[in-house]
């Protein structure tokens, strides 16, 4: 069979890149000269983790009424809020309980994940710049919302590299689409090969959520091989041309990758051979559950499988009204999928290496418009981490007595980057790409590593 490229069409129909030297049809030269950049790399001091779970919770959910308990918020309710006196105070609808060894204050609207009480670091402090959904989940993904700036998983895997090369180093499940949009997963300046793989998008329903174009109906794996080299080849020659071209060596290695992901990605993301008992335990199958379970059993068969950086995405938890309705359903669809993947990690030995953080773009107000609401605030919230080498069954940080502003151990989101990059080996300030003459990094001149959180 005659394949008629010409090098115009080929080059304009499936672009550009730099290939592996594995596969049939390259010479030793090219072998000899190419680094696989998705290669596991070095790290700068010993690791306490080897990947990270993000569990994203885009809207910004009421930290008064989940992690960070306020007893004064009860005791004055209804009172005028500080600098706000046309607003009064609103207690939280539900209760906070002391749970596990440790004591830690949980509300109610997590039974499931309360049993994990031990295993979770509460961040009471974090601190934010602007309460804008835009701007704050720019931030929260990037490190900057004034400047288009590659994601922290993109970093990790820049950093990193990633244990399976026939998987993407970094995947994002069912990713917000309007906020921010592909830059939440995105590589910026850094080589396109870092970016995320998206799966879906939020408010979809996992089940349907499909790669494009994953399997060839059309040829055998021999003959896409042979088609590959061909283009592959010609893209060498014009990268021979060119010298330099991010661009060229970035999307050949993606097709590369996409071409070994035919057969890993398929059989990975089947849970049919799942017992059940572990489909239930993540609530796969019940209606309130299922997406969000989902999510979170392909997170843990992604980790498993050893990709480096794992987003999950749940919306909408930007209740300006209706609170006790929406955060009820909120909290109902994820935490047993949540309080699951702790355990099913817990039990396959890989919690301790698997960092897990949770939270949202920012908080919520104490006091609201609306009597049955809350609304944005950013100068003071929480999030909370577990396994991964932190430190469960503690609080760190704390906002004001009504949980307006925090007051102790303040975090910002360049601080808990840092952070999170200390506990996977590496030292942010010298995690560092250069860029327009410069040497840029995620925490740009910012950040602290936050010892408190650290086992």
């Amino acid at each position: 069979m005659t394949i008629a490229f010409t090098r115009r069409d080929a080059l304009r129909t499936l672009s550009c890149g730099f290939g592996y030297a594995a596969f049939a049809g390259m010479s030793t030269e090219a072998s000899a000269d190419f680094q696989n950049p998705l290669t596991p790399k070095a790290t700068h001091h010993e690791p306490r983790a080897k990947r990270v779970i993000f569990l994203c919770m885009r809207g910004g959910p009421s930290h008064v009424d989940t992690f960070d308990c306020k007893p004064d918020l009860a005791k004055d309710n209804g009172k005028p809020a500080p600098q706000q006196k046309a607003r009064k105070l609103m207690q939280s609808p539900w209760k906070f309980e002391q749970h596990g060894e440790s004591g830690l204050p949980i509300s109610n609207l997590f039974p499931h994940l309360a049993k994990h009480a031990d295993d979770l670091c509460l961040i009471n402090g974090m601190q934010g710049e602007v309460p804008n959904h835009p701007q704050a989940y720019l931030k929260l993904h990037t490190g900057s919302f004034r400047f288009v700036r590659p994601s922290v998983g993109a970093w990790t895997l820049y950093g990193l590299g990633t244990e399976n090369q026939n998987l993407p180093g970094f995947i994002t499940l069912n990713p917000e689409s309007r906020v921010g949009g592909a830059q939440n997963y995105g590589s910026a300046f850094l080589p396109a090969i870092y970016q995320g793989t998206a799966i879906g998008q939020v408010n979809q329903p996992l089940d349907r959520a499909k790669i494009g174009n994953i399997a060839n109906s059309r040829f055998s794996t021999e003959l896409q091989r042979q088609q590959l080299n061909l283009v592959q080849d010609l893209n060498r020659d014009l990268l021979a041309e060119k010298e330099v071209s991010p661009e060229l060596e970035g999307v050949i290695e993606s097709y590369e990758l996409a071409f070994r992901m035919q057969s890993a990605m398929p059989q990975l993301m089947d849970v049919s051979n799942e017992s059940q008992e572990t489909l239930d335990l993540y609530g796969v199958g019940s209606k309130q559950t299922d997406n969000f379970g989902r999510q979170c059993l392909l997170a843990r068969r992604f980790a498993e499988a050893g990709v480096r950086y794992i987003e999950l995405c749940h919306a909408n938890w930007d209740q300006h009204g209706g609170l006790k309705a929406k955060l009820t359903a909120n909290c109902g669809a994820t935490d047993q999928p949540i309080a699951a993947l702790l355990s099913d990690l817990k039990r396959r030995g890989m919690l301790k290496d698997t960092l897990i953080v949770w939270g949202g773009e920012f908080g919520r107000t104490p006091h609201a418009k609306k009597a049955d609401g809350r609304d944005h605030n950013a100068t003071g919230f929480s999030t909370w981490t577990a396994g991964g080498g932190t430190k469960g069954g503690q609080r760190v940080g704390m906002t004001d007595e009504y949980g307006i502003t925090a007051v102790e151990n303040k975090m910002g989101f360049h601080d808990l980057h840092a952070t999170m990059l200390h506990l996977l080996g590496l030292e942010h300030t010298r995690l560092t790409y250069r860029y327009a003459g410069r040497d840029f990094r995620l925490t740009d001149v910012y950040g602290r590593v936050v010892d408190e959180i650290l086992a």
